[in-house]
């Protein structure tokens, strides 16, 4: 099977990390928000991030959208 074109990856990356961000935000925010120190408050929130979007969310909307991603 050919890979899906970038700009569909780019819709289905997109459709995934937005939610994911605002979710992370609202529970997580206002905890890390205590931390003063840019980098280290990045550092969590990629933390909780990136293995969330690689390992669930990303696989699930590639699954949800699998039709498309191949048309």
């Amino acid at each position: 099977m050919k890979p899906p074109k970038r700009w569909k990856m780019a819709i289905v990356i997109w459709l995934a990390i937005y939610p994911l961000i605002t979710i992370v935000s609202l529970v997580i925010g206002p905890h890390i928000g205590k931390i003063e120190f840019v980098p280290l408050r990045t550092l969590v929130l990629t933390i909780i991030l990136v293995p969330l979007m690689v390992f669930v969310m990303i696989p699930t909307v590639q699954k949800l959208l699998k039709s498309w991603l191949h048309k």
